[in-house]
């Protein structure tokens, strides 16, 4: 099969032959990541000329000009089926190289006409015809005509130079670039065994990246706790944990109610023990101000006075008698304790345990199922060995290597032929290009010397050596001309018929493809085939395989397999059958089950909420306690009144009853002290405590009932809901593990098909013998070689005539024009020379000098 390929594929590389390659003419689905490695080739897909391009586009150009047609790539199909030459296919071919047969025929003509021209032309001459008499006649435009025969001749050396100068460039680049065939004969070769030897080592990648695939799978696998049980803990968090935070925060309100009841119940009973004890130094000391304002000097004014005062705020000394009425709350107190009989913290945290379990007990119920799947996903590995051992590819480049072999050899061995042949080659080259430039530089010379040496002064008869050799060598040019233009022209026109046929018939065909649809034509290659390579790889000549395809994919990178449809021996979907694989490894996972039971509350913890709800602090009156604590303990600011007593004592002359006076407000700022603060501690006291158990008992019978129904819900969901939970998890867990192969096996239907073994390298070397060694490397340089030496050729016609018009005009003559009558003669003929005339040998005379 691989020499099939090869000979197919190479269209006539001899001995070439064909491999695969990597290029994919479908992108891979962008969620893949599995990349083959990148291979790296050494040969350019395309060759550059450099400048020298420009003027193998002006050769172009004028193929184009001489041969303006399309290729006939539908008269090459009916000529390739009816198989013999017809009177019309005559037609055709001369409709078609009109161009380049009238440019022969030219050739030819000028070939024949050349030499005829030259010999008639020496033998007048040698008659003294044609300008071969050594006698000049002078003319009145004679300076004109020579300037202007000088500057004809200058420019068409100039053009003929540049002819030369491609001549010598073209003969130059054959040499160069047939040097440089070895170095990318080698360079294809090279990137052919790269081709060879990727090739295996892209599969190992592919088969390396199923262990890669597998242990992603394992290791999902080996988390299915977190992974599995992970997505059902997530999917039953947002429905139970909000009722498990809720009832916590019961739990701790309930605890913080406790806290606050029996700071309450302590701080009511200190209140109505402090309160008395209040009330009791109260009435002590106002006895003692009595006693004190029975002193006779308070009958005494203006001590009177004062004493009065003093006695009628003696009523003002009394305390709060409705501290010691506040309600006590030991029976809220007694509830909540019996409330707090039951843990309903511990029952919480039981229900976040038995949530935080599900992960735990999901790995403990698929332990079976899980080592049954492993051993699913071991099977599939052995598979996909299997198949990559029996793909094709391989069979077709261990054959392909063969002929690799035999046609680097073939090439290695012929190359120095190629190599002699093209030195000879050069050699003529250069002869041909150093012939016309000898004529050239015989031009130069002659315009050179005949420019530098005429004296306008000196007649034709007494002209300078310089001037005459410039003569001189203008006739040799002529002749030179006349001696070989011909036989150059016999060489432009066999390598312009050549050159120019392969350019328009192989070159360019191959470049737009043409050449490749003229060998799909049904039935040209093979009448019973319709297409050729389809019949010839598959014995299914009606499948659609055609050369411009598979040179096409071959260039834009794409692998063996898709590029020659080779599904059609070997069709990898079937032999990897992914649903197969899938299947399996989903029949396994069905018989994952996971039994779960989530334990949330229970009756006891309900029956807890539901007597705290109960327990009355929602239906206490805050408001007497509170009314309460913005109250002071006595009727009076008791400080404040010690310190009036004080003041009011001092007032007194100094006596007993001053000084008993000033005792009694020191005593009213020591109850005030021990008695008054304490109170005032415990109302502060009683006041938080009271706020406490307000914000708690705040709607606590619909907080509760919320909580409950929120419960009853969470409740319902996991005993409605949760299989449905665990089975939509576990589908999807299986639909992670089956993508993982399903993404692998596709990237290796994907891989095997447009990217392993990559055919780019046999389009380059096909590019390279037909492209570049054929076009490029001959065909250019060819081309341009006859276009270069032809243009000489042809101008070497005009040059000769005005060379040879010109060389009277700067050789010396043998004889002149003279005059009979001097005294006929215009002044201004005398200066010149001579106008009239006669010619002077009939007078006998042999070089005359003109009378002055």
């Amino acid at each position: 099969m691989a020499l099939v390929l090869g000979s197919l594929l190479l269209l006539g590389l001899c001995g070439n032959s064909f491999s695969g390659g990597q290029p994919s003419s479908t992108d891979a689905p962008k969620a893949w990541n599995y990349e083959l490695p990148a291979t790296n080739y050494e040969t350019q897909d395309s060759h550059t000329a450099g400048p020298i391009g420009i003027l193998f586009e002006l050769v172009h150009i004028f193929l184009y000009v001489v041969q303006p047609r399309d290729f006939p790539e539908g008269k090459c199909r009916w000529q390739g089926k009816i198989g013999f030459i017809s009177k019309h296919t005559y037609s055709i071919i001369v409709y078609y190289e009109a161009g380049i047969i009238l440019c022969s025929v030219l050739g030819l003509l000028f070939i024949i006409l050349m030499p005829l021209v030259g010999y008639f032309f020496c033998m007048c001459r040698c008659c003294n015809k044609c300008g071969g008499e050594m006698h000049q006649r002078q003319k009145e435009n004679g300076p004109f005509l020579r300037k202007c025969f000088a500057i004809s001749l200058l420019v068409i050396c100039i053009i003929i130079s540049i002819g030369i100068f491609c001549g010598f460039v073209a003969n130059h680049q054959v040499r160069t670039r047939i040097k440089r065939s070895r170095k990318l004969a080698d360079s294809n070769f090279k990137d052919l065994r790269t081709l060879l030897n990727e090739t295996p080592e892209q599969i190992k990648y592919i088969l390396a990246q199923y262990n890669t695939t597998k242990d992603k799978a394992f290791s999902d696998l080996n988390s299915i706790n977190s992974v599995l049980g992970g997505g059902i803990l997530d999917r039953l968090r947002p429905n139970i944990i909000p009722v498990l935070d809720e009832i916590k925060s019961m739990a701790t309100a309930i605890k913080e109610t406790k806290e606050a009841l029996e700071n309450m119940n302590s701080t009511l009973k200190s209140l109505h023990q402090q309160s008395t004890q209040l009330s009791s130094s109260l009435t002590s000391v106002k006895t003692s101000l009595r006693a004190s304002l029975n002193d006779p000097l308070c009958s005494v004014r203006p001590s009177s006075e004062t004493c009065n005062s003093i006695r009628l705020s003696l009523s003002q000394l009394n305390s709060n008698p409705e501290l010691r009425q506040l309600p006590p709350v030991d029976a809220e107190l007694d509830k909540v304790n019996n409330v707090l009989r039951t843990d309903l913290d511990g029952l919480v945290q039981q229900g976040y345990q038995s949530l935080n379990d599900v992960p735990d007990r999901v790995q403990s119920q698929t332990k079976t199922v899980v080592a049954g799947i492993k051993r699913v996903l071991n099977s599939i590995g052995s598979d996909i060995d299997n198949v990559t051992q029996r793909l094709p590819i391989q069979d077709i480049l261990s054959e392909f290597s063969v002929y690799v072999n035999n046609t680097e050899s073939c090439i290695h061995r012929n190359l120095p032929t190629l190599e002699e042949y093209d030195s000879y080659w050069w050699l003529g080259g250069l002869v041909i290009c150093s012939l016309l430039t000898l004529i050239v530089i015989f031009y130069y010379l002659g315009l050179l010397c005949g420019v530098c040496g005429y004296d306008r002064h000196a007649t034709p008869t007494t002209r300078g050596c310089v001037s005459n050799m410039g003569g001189v060598f203008l006739m040799v040019g002529v002749g030179l001309s006349f001696l070989f233009c011909w036989i150059l022209m016999i060489i432009v026109v066999l390598t312009f018929v050549f050159g120019a046929n392969v350019e328009k018939l192989i070159c360019e065909p191959y470049t737009t493809k043409e050449l490749f649809r003229v060998l799909d034509t049904p039935y040209l290659l093979n009448e019973d085939w319709e297409y050729y390579l389809s019949g010839k790889l598959f014995n299914k000549s009606k499948m659609k395989l055609t050369f411009e395809q598979v040179y096409s994919d071959c260039k834009k990178n794409r692998g063996t397999y898709g590029t020659l449809h080779l599904q059609n021996s070997f069709n990898i979907s079937e032999c990897l059958n992914i649903n197969e694989h899938t299947t399996s490894i989903s029949s396994e996972l069905e018989s994952l089950k996971v039994n779960l039971n989530i334990f949330l509350l229970g009756a006891a913890g309900r029956k807890n909420l539901q007597d705290f709800a109960a327990c009355g602090i929602d239906r206490m009156n805050y408001d007497t306690y509170l009314a309460q604590t913005g109250k002071s303990p006595a009727g009076v600011n008791l400080l404040s009144f010690a310190y009036d007593l004080e003041a009011k004592a001092n007032s007194l002359p100094p006596g007993n009853l001053r000084n008993s006076l000033k005792r009694d407000a020191q005593t009213i700022k020591t109850i005030h002290q021990q008695r008054v603060l304490p109170i005032e501690q415990s109302l502060s006291t009683l006041y938080q405590s009271v706020k406490i158990l307000q914000r708690t008992g705040n709607g606590l019978l619909e907080r509760v009932n919320r909580i409950l129904a929120s419960l009853d819900f969470a409740q319902n969901f996991i005993t409605n809901n949760i299989s449905s939970v665990i089975i939509e998890e576990t589908k999807k867990y299986g639909k992670t593990i089956i993508g993982y192969f399903e993404h692998y096996l596709q990237w290796i239907e994907f891989s095997i098909s447009e990217k392993v073994a990559s055919c780019k390298p046999v389009a380059t070397a096909l590019d390279t013998a037909v492209d570049v060694f054929l076009c490029s490397y001959i065909i250019d340089p060819l081309n341009l070689f006859w276009f270069g030496i032809g243009k000489a050729t042809v101008f070497l016609l005009p040059a000769l005539i005005f060379a040879v018009k010109l060389a009277k005009y700067y050789r010396r003559m043998d004889s002149e024009d003279v005059y009979d009558d001097v005294e006929t003669i215009p002044m201004k003929n005398m200066e010149n020379g001579n106008n009239g005339y006669h010619k002077d040998h009939l007078y006998g005379i042999h070089n005359p000098v003109m009378t002055r």
